[in-house]
């Protein structure tokens, strides 16, 4: 474990071979795709056993076994008996299976995973492909996810840290018996206080503690600051558990017609949607991997990842909090109609709730996670009731959580501006159609957009097409797309028709492109031409070796380190005597807008050096309304 069993082929182009048309595509007849879902054999059912090395049974102690995701439908049994169900194969759960255990003997756990056909639009893995914890605890405890820890006053001379910590004791106990013991460690695992706090009648279950830190080193994605609480419960003394709480001070807010504000500081999203696989590696987590990704994302400049369209593994998160990347943690790609015959749908209703509830109360103490997306381009959307539903979600965040805003992707942007299903959320996502932005700020009450979705451009490593020219959907026989980054599909468009409105728009807080990486499934523009069986849509492939496109993010995105990258390569048999137009990907550095040529030429000097000569060009007129001098 982890493992994730249909990574090992064979691949086939009637592994879950998909006859319908993809409405949000624009396709309106039924066709053939072949490698929708990646062309392997993640359908149909496993069972994985093996025996439980647990203490002799003791009357006060409790056993749990946490799931940190399993794909999908898990029916888990001890000794035979059925000790929990979840459907979502997204989603962490856990269940108390002390009443299975046997007194003597060994203990055989057994977990039944099915996935039916049609139930995704990727490759969504197969098995037990996240980690499994087996938690032992005395009677008297605090449960998994039982701490709740918040930063309601930060600034640079101190914070105020807030931690709610529950316990779980016998019903027959005195409050009067039970002591929270909290101590704080800073970034360098040095002991700062410890605070004890009795536990009330008044309280009943639940300890609440403040604390003071001076001088706080904040998180953010260029300081990924990280304390601990080390939560310790006792009983007449005696102690009975201890919890470690890993978590940030830092403050989010977004400001109406201003932006997104980390720690008082704008801060614009530059961030990349990314599917859970691994490329090669599958769905089974993988802390390297997982890391390398973030790191290559961090060199380009991104600062913030959507976890496209599902619940991300604890791995991900942690390497988030520590490396320094925000997270937009997403829940469902479809609520209660369907996308998929088999999907989420099936579950909506009876299982929305307790899986938005695991997930917040999961990740409520990420630093690095900084706001929570419900949905992902549900057909919900065109629903004159859909907006209810909206604010149902959005309402069960904010009980769970309510120092996070709440988003999700909507790519019908005329329908949810006219039915209110865009004016019910905290911040208005749209997927897509960035010239109808400002119309959507005129119509919306936020006075803030995100794209949440944006570009879905299309190319192939290493491979260019003449003659070079902006294309939609364009198909060549070899099933590739070109490198030079001016193809992408019917609904979207390239990377600078983005740039322009989240960086000219004032009430634009940024975007999630589509995508970081390659990933298996979806072959778009290639719906039906096998062996096409992953996407061209990842500025890295599928290898996680960067595309020429990610060059241009990186020449945009991160002004800290030099970037000068030319494309194509220079040799080309049998296109001699022709043209073959060349690409140069550097920085563009914006100077201030009342700054004159002489002004300017003093501001260069204070310029990162980039080594090379600087050339004064003013604008002869803006292309917006704030006009700049560029370097």
């Amino acid at each position: 474990m982890p493992h994730d069993w249909a990574i090992y082929g064979p691949f086939n182009q009637f592994n879950d071979l998909q006859v319908m048309a993809i409405e949000q595509d624009g396709q309106t007849e039924a066709i053939e795709h072949a490698g929708r879902t990646g062309g392997l054999p993640f359908v149909g059912t496993g069972w994985y056993r093996t025996e439980l090395d647990i203490p002799e049974p003791d009357a006060n102690k409790r056993a749990f076994l946490l799931f940190d995701g399993a794909m999908s439908n898990a029916r888990v049994y001890v000794n035979g008996k059925e000790v929990g169900y979840w459907p979502y194969g997204y989603n962490s759960f856990y269940f108390d299976i002390t009443a299975a255990l046997h007194s003597t003997g060994k203990n055989i756990l057994a977990v039944r995973l099915e996935n039916l056909p049609e139930s995704s639009r990727w490759y969504p893995g197969a098995g037990l492909y996240r980690n499994v914890h087996l938690i032992v605890t005395d009677r008297v405890h605090i449960p998994v996810w039982g701490t709740y820890i918040t930063t309601p006053v930060v600034n640079r001379r101190f914070a105020r840290v807030e931690i709610k910590t529950e316990l779980v004791r016998p019903a027959d106990s005195e409050a009067s018996q039970f002591k929270l013991e909290t101590e704080l460690l800073d970034p360098n695992g040095t002991s700062i206080l410890t605070l004890g706090t009795p536990l009330t009648n008044y309280d009943h279950n639940l300890f609440s503690q403040k604390i003071i830190v001076p001088a706080p080193r904040l998180w953010s994605p260029e300081t990924p600051e990280l304390y601990t609480a080390v939560s310790r419960i006792y009983q007449k003394g005696v102690l009975k558990d201890e919890y470690t709480t890993r978590f940030g001070i830092r403050s989010v807010e977004v400001i109406p017609g201003e932006g997104f504000f980390l720690n008082g500081e704008k801060v614009q999203f530059k961030g990349v949607c990314n599917y859970h696989d691994l490329g090669p590696l599958g769905a089974a987590v993988n802390d390297a991997a997982i890391r390398r990704q973030v790191r290559i994302l961090k060199e380009m400049g991104a600062n913030a990842i959507r976890t496209s369209h599902n619940m991300p593994a604890p791995e991900l998160v942690r390497a988030c909090d520590e490396m320094g990347m925000m997270l937009m943690v997403e829940s469902f790609d479809e609520w209660n109609i369907a996308k998929c015959k088999n999907g989420y749908n099936l579950y909506f209703d009876e299982w929305a709730e307790k899986d938005l509830v695991n997930l917040i109360r999961n990740y409520c103490n990420n630093p690095s996670v900084v706001m929570w997306c419900i949905g992902n381009e549900v057909p919900n959307q065109w629903e004159e009731e859909g907006n209810k539903i909206a604010r149902f979600l959005q309402d069960i965040c904010h009980r769970e959580d309510p120092t996070r805003p709440v988003t999700q992707g909507m790519d019908a942007p005329q329908a949810v501006i006219n039915n209110n299903f865009a004016a019910v959320m905290d911040v208005a996502g749209f997927n897509y159609r960035p010239h109808m932005y400002p119309e959507n700020y005129r119509k919306l009450p936020q006075q803030i957009i995100l794209g949440a979705e944006t570009a879905s451009t299309v190319s192939s490593r290493g491979v260019y097409k003449f003659p070079v020219e902006r294309k939609a959907m364009a198909k060549y026989d070899d099933h590739q797309s070109s490198s030079y980054d001016v193809e992408h599909c019917d609904w979207s468009n390239l990377p600078e028709d983005d740039f322009i409105q989240h960086e000219d728009l004032p009430y634009c807080i940024g975007e999630f492109v589509w995508t970081g990486f390659d990933y298996l499934g979806e072959p778009t523009p290639y719906y039906s031409d096998w062996p096409s069986h992953s996407s061209l849509f990842g500025i890295v492939d599928l290898a996680g070796i960067p595309k020429d496109r990610y060059y241009l993010y990186r020449s945009h995105w991160n002004r800290a380190e030099r970037t000068l990258h030319i494309l194509p390569h220079w040799t080309w048999p049998g296109r001699e005597g022709e043209v073959t137009p060349p690409c140069l990907y550097i920085p563009i550095i914006p100077l201030p807008n009342c700054l004159s040529t002489a002004k300017a030429r003093e501001y260069v000097p204070k310029i990162p050096a980039y080594g090379w000569k600087v050339v004064i060009r003013k604008k002869p007129k803006p292309l917006s309304n704030a006009s700049n001098v560029t370097a």
